[in-house]
């Protein structure tokens, strides 16, 4: 078995998680379903913090940017060696590292346009994205830093690989659904709950597979807790499990832009940015703190089901019966409650602790299963959940020091 890490700090922005795991080619060519060992979760420098939520707001230079690229592979690799050190890691047993590094802006595809390109218009690479349809995103996290930092050959940056194919590549988790479930004979829905949720439909014939952003998963609930408490989330929905239900606030939220885009849907903490939760608290300013939390768990819940019924056809609902849902909304059952009494009643909803994966560390996971498969030339893309026109290997390799012949010191 080979050892492999992964990495994650996604859309909410809320910290590092940092996993190791186990896996091995299977007899079909994919990897056999990972064995998770262990995992840490890190706090980003305060120093480090307001640029990166600058950088989402697009408030830093391109200086900043360029300093921002490297200052944030220096982090990664920072927490990916005192993982290693903690749980005494070395890192020449350690496979690959694999991990998309921080997000700070992303452009979904338009698929209805790309749908009616000829194939003479989706030869001109060039306008596929000077003033075309297809998606783009920025991630900051120089490859090369972490590689050489932790000496482990490392993968990032999945996401423009199958954006080249008008794929949305948001979210990326339908591969490692695919790797946990393809050996199930009905499919599984799996929920990720992180700053967006995603929603994705695991099948044994990757064609019949699914997966979609479904809005915000915890975004809207911390950006308002802040604004009105100064914590940074509502921790174990103990606000929000005090109040009620305000009618009018969630079909206020059921009313975003976002509901506008054609499926399969990408959404993004820019959705939700400051000018958005701006909007909310000046409309809203007569609703307390306790029930504006209480209606941002149950946007949540009415955002899942609703994109489950936009995205998936009815017959493949009828058939599963087990939704595993994962990331740090999990912890707040509010959400969780909101989410399981809007869904059809004969799908079970647990979550991926019950497959061994702890619910924080998925999304790492994840990242790691990717770069494993990307250093075997496996395509790491569902083309049927993401609408890119081919398979695709995802993600950009740089080789650490310890693969120089002779040694690397002077």
């Amino acid at each position: 078995m080979d050892l492999i890490m992964g990495m994650n700090s996604g859309s909410s922005f809320d910290g590092i998680d940092v996993i190791l795991a186990e896996t091995e080619l299977d007899s079909d060519g994919f990897p056999k379903a990972p064995r998770f060992i262990i995992g840490g979760s890190y706090d980003w420098p305060d120093e480090v913090i307001p640029i990166v939520r600058d950088a989402f707001e697009n408030r830093v230079d391109m200086i900043g940017l360029n300093r921002l690229n490297y200052i944030c592979g220096a982090v990664f690799a920072e927490k990916a060696v005192q993982f290693m050190q903690e749980n005494d890691v070395d890192p020449l047993d350690v496979k690959v590292l694999g991990l998309d590094t921080q997000t700070i802006y992303q452009e979904q595809p338009d698929h209805r346009k790309i749908a009616q390109m000829s194939e003479d218009e989706k030869g001109d690479w060039l306008h596929r994205w000077l003033n075309g349809p297809y998606p783009a995103g920025m991630q900051m996290g120089d490859t090369s830093v972490i590689a050489n930092l932790t000496n482990i050959d490392t993968v990032t940056h999945f996401r423009p690989a199958d954006h080249t194919f008008g794929g949305a590549a948001a979210p990326l988790m339908p591969y490692l659904d695919f790797v946990l479930f393809r050996k199930e004979e009905k499919p599984v829905m799996t929920l990720n709950i992180g700053g967006i949720a995603n929603l994705h439909v695991a099948s044994k014939d990757r064609k019949d597979m699914f997966g979609f952003d479904t809005g915000p998963g915890n975004v809207v609930s911390n950006y308002l807790c802040k604004a009105r408490t100064g914590k940074d989330y509502d921790k174990d929905g103990l606000l929000a499990g005090k109040g009620k239900i305000n009618d009018q606030l969630l079909s206020f939220f059921m009313d975003h832009p976002f509901w506008k885009r054609p499926v399969p849907r990408s959404g993004w903490v820019g959705d939700y940015n400051e000018e958005y939760i701006k909007k909310v608290l000046e409309n809203f300013s007569h609703v307390s703190t306790e029930d504006m939390l209480f209606t941002a768990c149950a946007f949540t819940g009415e955002a899942v089901a609703k994109s489950m019924h936009d995205n998936i056809p009815q017959e493949i609902i009828e058939k599963t019966e087990k939704l595993y849902a994962s990331g740090g909304g999990t912890l707040n059952p509010v959400i969780m409650n909101s989410i399981e009494k809007r869904i059809p009643k004969h799908i079970k909803m647990m979550t991926s602790a019950e497959i061994g994966i702890p619910t924080e560390f998925k999304e790492a996971v994840k990242f790691a299963i990717l770069a494993y498969s990307t250093i075997h030339c496996i395509p790491g893309n569902i083309p049927a959940a993401g609408h890119a026109s081919q398979y695709s290997i995802l993600g950009k390799i740089a080789l650490a020091p310890r693969n120089i012949k002779g040694g690397a010191y002077l």
